[in-house]
Protein backbone atom coordinates (compact mmCIF):
# COMPACT_ATOMS: atom_id res chain seq x y z
CA UNK A 1 0.00 0.00 0.00
CA UNK A 2 1.75 3.17 -0.66
CA UNK A 3 2.03 5.71 1.65
CA UNK A 4 -0.23 8.82 1.87
CA UNK A 5 1.20 12.04 0.11
CA UNK A 6 2.16 14.66 2.90
CA UNK A 7 1.96 18.45 2.62
CA UNK A 8 4.69 19.82 4.14
CA UNK A 9 3.36 23.12 6.20
CA UNK A 10 6.15 25.89 5.57
CA UNK A 11 5.65 25.00 1.53
CA UNK A 12 1.86 25.45 1.77
CA UNK A 13 2.05 28.50 3.73
CA UNK A 14 4.47 30.25 0.72
CA UNK A 15 2.68 28.64 -2.11
CA UNK A 16 -0.85 30.13 -0.56
CA UNK A 17 0.41 33.11 0.02
CA UNK A 18 1.73 33.10 -3.61
CA UNK A 19 -1.90 33.16 -3.98
CA UNK A 20 -1.83 29.25 -5.80
CA UNK A 21 -5.73 28.17 -5.56
CA UNK A 22 -6.90 24.91 -3.85
CA UNK A 23 -6.95 23.36 -7.36
CA UNK A 24 -3.92 23.80 -7.98
CA UNK A 25 -2.36 23.26 -4.57
CA UNK A 26 -4.16 19.59 -4.85
CA UNK A 27 -2.47 18.89 -8.01
CA UNK A 28 0.98 20.21 -6.63
CA UNK A 29 0.74 18.25 -3.57
CA UNK A 30 -0.83 14.72 -4.57
CA UNK A 31 -3.81 15.31 -2.65
CA UNK A 32 -7.37 15.70 -2.82
CA UNK A 33 -8.59 19.37 -2.71
CA UNK A 34 -10.15 18.29 0.51
CA UNK A 35 -6.94 17.36 1.50
CA UNK A 36 -5.83 20.88 1.06
CA UNK A 37 -8.40 22.67 2.89
CA UNK A 38 -7.70 20.34 5.68
CA UNK A 39 -4.27 21.17 5.66
CA UNK A 40 -4.84 24.92 5.54
CA UNK A 41 -7.07 24.96 8.68
CA UNK A 42 -4.60 22.82 10.64
CA UNK A 43 -1.86 25.19 10.09
CA UNK A 44 -3.76 28.49 10.53
CA UNK A 45 -4.33 29.29 6.90
CA UNK A 46 -8.09 29.49 6.57
CA UNK A 47 -10.00 32.46 6.67
CA UNK A 48 -12.15 32.13 9.73
CA UNK A 49 -15.85 31.43 8.71
CA UNK A 50 -18.58 33.36 10.15
CA UNK A 51 -21.45 31.61 11.70
CA UNK A 52 -24.56 33.00 10.88
CA UNK A 53 -27.04 30.37 12.65
CA UNK A 54 -28.17 33.32 15.54
CA UNK A 55 -29.47 35.64 11.93
CA UNK A 56 -30.77 32.56 9.89
CA UNK A 57 -31.92 30.65 12.93
CA UNK A 58 -33.93 28.48 10.31
CA UNK A 59 -32.99 25.78 7.49
CA UNK A 60 -33.51 27.91 4.85
CA UNK A 61 -34.39 25.83 1.72
CA UNK A 62 -31.66 26.40 -1.31
CA UNK A 63 -34.07 28.56 -3.63
CA UNK A 64 -34.63 31.02 -0.63
CA UNK A 65 -30.99 30.91 0.42
CA UNK A 66 -30.14 33.87 -1.66
CA UNK A 67 -33.52 36.26 -1.30
CA UNK A 68 -33.77 39.46 0.06
CA UNK A 69 -34.02 38.84 4.01
CA UNK A 70 -31.84 35.83 4.15
CA UNK A 71 -28.85 38.43 2.39
CA UNK A 72 -29.74 40.72 4.56
CA UNK A 73 -29.69 39.14 7.74
CA UNK A 74 -26.40 37.46 6.66
CA UNK A 75 -24.92 41.14 6.12
CA UNK A 76 -26.20 42.20 9.26
CA UNK A 77 -24.60 38.94 10.81
CA UNK A 78 -21.43 39.31 9.24
CA UNK A 79 -20.64 43.18 10.55
CA UNK A 80 -21.93 41.68 13.72
CA UNK A 81 -18.89 39.10 13.73
CA UNK A 82 -16.44 41.94 12.82
CA UNK A 83 -16.44 41.27 9.08
CA UNK A 84 -19.12 43.84 7.21
CA UNK A 85 -19.93 43.25 3.36
CA UNK A 86 -19.17 46.31 1.23
CA UNK A 87 -21.25 49.34 2.40
CA UNK A 88 -23.72 49.73 0.22
CA UNK A 89 -24.25 46.08 1.55
CA UNK A 90 -24.33 46.68 4.60
CA UNK A 91 -26.61 50.07 4.37
CA UNK A 92 -29.27 48.22 2.60
CA UNK A 93 -29.77 45.54 5.16
CA UNK A 94 -29.76 47.95 7.96
CA UNK A 95 -32.30 50.00 6.15
CA UNK A 96 -34.32 47.24 5.70
CA UNK A 97 -34.08 46.21 9.32
CA UNK A 98 -34.94 49.59 10.41
CA UNK A 99 -37.81 49.82 8.05
CA UNK A 100 -39.41 46.46 9.34
CA UNK A 101 -38.39 47.68 12.98
CA UNK A 102 -40.84 51.22 12.86
CA UNK A 103 -43.24 49.54 10.64
CA UNK A 104 -43.85 46.76 14.44
CA UNK A 105 -42.15 43.87 11.55
CA UNK A 106 -39.93 40.98 11.97
CA UNK A 107 -40.07 37.74 9.80
CA UNK A 108 -40.76 34.65 9.84
CA UNK A 109 -39.41 31.83 7.28
CA UNK A 110 -41.19 28.84 5.62
CA UNK A 111 -39.65 26.36 3.45
CA UNK A 112 -43.16 26.41 0.81
CA UNK A 113 -43.40 30.29 0.90
CA UNK A 114 -39.64 31.49 2.03
CA UNK A 115 -39.69 34.63 4.16
CA UNK A 116 -42.73 36.53 5.20
CA UNK A 117 -42.99 39.95 6.84
CA UNK A 118 -45.16 39.31 10.29
CA UNK A 119 -46.20 41.25 13.12
CA UNK A 120 -43.45 41.55 15.97
CA UNK A 121 -44.14 38.60 18.35
CA UNK A 122 -44.36 38.81 22.58
CA UNK A 123 -40.65 37.37 22.63
CA UNK A 124 -39.34 40.55 20.45
CA UNK A 125 -38.27 40.86 17.04
CA UNK A 126 -35.35 38.88 15.55
CA UNK A 127 -34.54 41.00 12.75
CA UNK A 128 -33.99 44.25 16.04
CA UNK A 129 -31.98 41.97 17.93
CA UNK A 130 -29.46 41.31 14.72
CA UNK A 131 -30.02 45.07 13.56
CA UNK A 132 -28.69 45.97 17.24
CA UNK A 133 -25.65 43.42 17.48
CA UNK A 134 -24.49 44.96 13.88
CA UNK A 135 -25.19 48.67 15.11
CA UNK A 136 -23.07 47.82 18.11
CA UNK A 137 -20.24 45.92 16.16
CA UNK A 138 -20.25 49.12 13.96
CA UNK A 139 -20.32 51.19 16.59
CA UNK A 140 -17.45 50.11 18.81
CA UNK A 141 -15.24 50.10 15.51
CA UNK A 142 -15.41 45.69 15.11
CA UNK A 143 -16.74 45.97 11.94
Amino acid sequence: MPRKPTIDREELSTLVAAGRSVQELAVHFGVSESGVLQAKRAAGLSKTMLDHRAALPWKVERRHGQSGPATNLRNLSAAAQGKPPAAERLNTAIRWARRLAAEGLDVAYDSEVGFVEVPVSSQGSHVAKVLADALKAVEDGEA
